[in-house]
């Protein structure tokens, strides 16, 4: 499964070397901002000394902030608030005790001022250059930790999203075995073994090439396609000529992007409510084109539709308005259009179209739309090498790419399959 990284912003990558270039720069500044201050108004040059000594105390009280505030700033924010401002207090009148009895020394004896009025009259300068770095120090930390319990809570968003596509994904496969090994037993029942061994060949096949996709994964229309044509290879076995297919893919559309196992269940859903019940079954469409920058596919059948005000997207073709089952229908699992519109709403939001059409003369169609996301030329395709040659030389348990070729032929802007 995907994990997003935590990616902090570039310069806070180590918080350690941060925090000293901050601290370095910053009294830097604070130096060269009150050395050019004293040069301007003429003061003489040992007075630099003097401004030297009070930046070094104020950056050596600084360093003393930062280890107290660390062990402040996840306590309650009451208790956080208000030691912050005792040591705050504390640290101006250390700073401007030290820097009025620097001066004292500096000026000497021609000082007309007491070092109780020198404390109160430089301590301006000490409560803004520690209010301001206290409170640069808390924005900067609560900057950084917004930005990494945002990060977490992006990378929980991608892990949730993709055990929902995981678990809709992993409904599909008991879905259609379902109803393959239900024809299999049938057969078997029967003492016809040969179509039954034939099948489960068959069955083998497509399993192999479709179980190596992790969950939630995308492919290229293309393998989509194979992959279709490997499981109406199993059900032509089922209804042979009563189950008639049309491939109508436009070329641009077959290095489209989409969902694993995206048009398999609505096929099934087709050949369950249109071919199964009619004797003389039905025929099932597969269009796809790119329109306006989006991917469009449909899937369509001849079948009888539905004409009893039933909501399809729920996959609830088994009842009637009053909730009775329907005489003579399959019954449902609930499983088919509800799951791919859950699919897709995992997968693309708001920015899908899932629609379903029923015509009243019979027929039902389902329309997808996804935005167009084409492989890039030099990404190389998953073909399933691994599992290209099959234990035995049979034809039906030939490489995923041989048995989707027996079955459909790929030719952009004309039908393919069976046209009966």
């Amino acid at each position: 499964m995907a994990v997003l990284p935590i990616q902090p912003t570039p310069f806070f990558a180590s918080k350690n070397r941060a925090f000293w270039n901050l601290q370095l720069a910053g009294w830097g500044g604070a130096f060269l901002l009150r050395a050019v201050s004293a040069l301007a108004n003429g003061q003489p040059l040992d007075l630099l000394a003097m401004i030297l000594v009070t930046t070094i105390t104020g950056f050596s009280i600084t360093l003393v902030l930062s280890v107290i505030y660390r062990q402040l700033i996840d306590r309650q924010p009451i208790v956080t608030w208000g030691m912050t401002a005792v040591v705050l207090i504390g640290s101006v009148i250390v700073y401007a005790s030290i820097d009025a009895w620097v001066q004292g020394i500096y000026y000497g004896i021609a000082s007309e001022t007491s070092f109780a009025q020198r404390l109160i009259g430089l301590s301006y300068i000490p409560l803004t250059l520690l209010g301001g770095w206290s409170a640069l120090y808390y924005a900067i930390n609560f900057f950084l930790t917004a930005e990494q319990q945002a990060d977490r809570l992006e990378r929980l968003e991608a892990q949730t999203t993709a055990a929902q596509l995981a678990m809709l994904r992993y409904q599909l496969n008991p879905h259609f075995l379902f109803n393959t090994l239900n024809s299999i037993s049938t057969l078997v029942l029967l003492k016809q073994t040969e179509p039954a061994n034939a099948m489960l060949t068959r069955l083998s096949s497509f399993l192999r090439h479709t179980l190596i996709a992790q969950p939630g994964s995308q492919v290229t229309l293309d393998q989509e396609v194979e992959t279709l044509g490997l499981y109406l290879d199993i059900e032509r076995m089922r209804f042979e000529e009563r189950l008639r297919t049309h491939f109508d893919i436009e070329d641009r559309a077959m290095n489209a992007c989409l969902p694993s196992m995206l048009l398999q269940p609505l096929v099934e859903n087709a050949i369950k409510y249109a071919v199964s019940p009619q004797e003389e079954g039905a025929r099932i469409s597969v269009v796809a084109r790119v329109v306006g920058g989006r991917l469009r596919m449909s899937v369509e059948d001849s079948g009888p539709g539905l004409d009893l005000g039933i909501d399809p997207s729920m996959d609830n073709a088994l009842f009637d308005p009053n909730g009775l089952p329907i005489d003579g229908r399959p019954v449902s699992t609930g499983v088919g259009l509800a799951n791919i519109r859950n699919r897709l709403t995992q997968a693309y939001g708001d920015k899908h179209l899932f629609e379903t059409r029923s015509e009243p003369g019979g027929g039902f169609k389902v329309l997808i739309e996804i935005p167009y996301d084409p492989v890039q030329a030099d990404e190389p395709e998953d073909t399933s090498g691994s599992d290209s040659k099959s234990d035995d030389d049979t034809p039906d348990a030939a490489a995923p790419e041989t048995a989707a070729h027996n079955v459909i032929t790929l030719n952009p802007q004309r039908a393919i399959g069976s046209s009966k």
